[in-house]
């Protein structure tokens, strides 16, 4: 399995890169590599790029836990990054399929930049979904465990 391991903003994450062939692995797997005493380390992993219908490149993204999750702006400009890199992509823009859906981007100044269209996001407590009337759920307070903290949630 040969890696590549790139950083943005404060997170790393590793590519791995299928070749076209199908790339299975397990939660523990996952999180072997992810593990920073025992691994590569990183904050996750992200396999592709990969055919998906009606994009030009898909992806999955994987939290250290071995959990595949939806997006990552940190993961798709360091995804985006590794095509460049490859040769798979110049400036114009492209699209990438992830389990949260389409995001187009595009990457700027010999590579230095790269700027990603995810969507809008909301607060809307009967999207996200969370107890209580409907709201817009920003800075709430939430008493969990003896800890008192602030919480905004968002989809």
């Amino acid at each position: 399995m040969q890696l590549q391991k790139y950083h943005a903003l404060g997170n790393d994450y590793l590519v791995l890169d299928p070749g076209g062939s199908e790339v299975t692995l397990s939660g523990a797997q996952i999180q072997r590599v992810c593990d920073r005493h025992y691994g590569v380390g990183s904050d996750g992993l992200l396999v592709g790029p990969m055919p998906v219908a009606g994009c030009d490149f898909g992806v999955k993204l994987y939290n250290p836990d071995g959990a595949e999750f939806e997006k990552s702006g940190n993961g798709l400009r360091i995804f985006a990054r590794y095509l460049w890199d490859t040769g798979r992509v110049g400036t114009a823009p492209f699209s990438i399929c992830t389990l949260g859906g389409s995001v187009t981007a595009r990457v700027h100044d010999d590579g230095r930049r790269v700027t990603l269209e995810m969507g809008q996001v909301s607060f809307d407590s009967q999207k996200i979904p969370v107890a209580g009337r409907p709201r817009e759920v920003l800075d709430e307070s939430l008493t969990l465990g003896g800890w008192s903290l602030r919480v905004s949630c968002a989809t």
